[in-house]
């Protein structure tokens, strides 16, 4: 025991608080596998899955991450069978209304991107009351994406241009990045610097394809019930790792660097 903290804290140490991700997006991937090879059902998985959000979320808070956005829900999940679906709503439903409390202790705000209608009511009022009671959090914002897809988000962003435009509030030549960055479930929050994606996939699966166009990407094998404080953290360490040009070439970013550090 004594062992993992001590590594923990050592990985911790190892990140540069200068240069810690501002935002980081998360694929949870692999709970049912996970229940799978221990002979459980998946709903098992995904309680044990939410255990591990809980976990990695004080991990990002204590490492200075001031978003993080999990995908939970998305879609295509509706294809999944009814059982595992009607179970994830109802772990939405009840985990969300208990965990409130301690969100508020931590100083966590919760938000949520995604069509909320087509889930039950009971979820919907879960999901509400808590974003109420935890509108204040300073420390991090966690944002669940639910019944999220990114052809969803830009296909409802598409259509609230067209209207703004059919409207006469928006001329057509005026229509540029940033209109679209306004009109998308996102706009409230910076775009992703790191995306992880843990299961052993190495796909996006739909998910903030447009705000990720610049993100780092993190892929491992790791199941997400497994993902914990020092899986978070050496994503984060190889993240500072990587150099970030945003189309630039290395030696301008480079420049960049040394005017800042005079």
């Amino acid at each position: 025991m004594n062992l993992n903290i001590k590594t923990m804290s050592e990985l911790l140490e190892k990140i540069d608080k200068n240069r810690v991700p501002q935002h980081i997006a998360i694929i949870m991937d692999g709970n049912g596998r996970w229940a799978k090879n221990k002979g459980m059902e998946r709903s098992e998985g995904h309680r044990a899955g939410h255990d591990s959000l809980h976990v990695v979320l004080e991990a990002a808070a204590n490492a200075g991450v001031k978003y993080l956005t999990v995908y939970a829900f998305s879609t295509e999940n509706w294809n999944r069978p009814q059982a595992e679906v009607d179970a994830l709503m109802e772990l939405i439903s009840i985990a969300v209304r208990i965990d409130t409390q301690n969100l508020i202790n931590r100083g966590v705000r919760l938000k949520t991107i995604g069509d909320l209608s087509r889930l039950p009511q009971s979820a919907r009022d879960s999901l509400n009351y808590c974003m109420k009671q935890t509108e204040h959090g300073e420390r991090v914002t966690l944002i669940l994406a639910l019944n999220y897809s990114s052809r969803w988000e830009l296909t409802k962003a598409m259509q609230d241009i067209a209207h703004e435009t059919v409207n006469g509030e928006l001329k057509p030549e005026d229509i540029d990045a940033e209109t679209v960055n306004r009109h998308l479930a996102t706009a409230d929050y910076p775009e992703p610097d790191l995306l992880i994606r843990t299961g052993g996939e190495q796909r996006i699966s739909n998910f903030l394809l447009w705000q990720i166009s610049y993100s780092e990407l993190y892929f491992c094998d790791t199941y997400w019930p497994d993902f914990g404080e020092n899986e978070l953290y050496k994503a984060i360490i190889e993240f500072q790792s990587r150099e970030r040009r945003f189309g630039k070439t290395s030696a301008q970013v480079q420049e960049e660097i040394h005017i800042i550090n005079k």
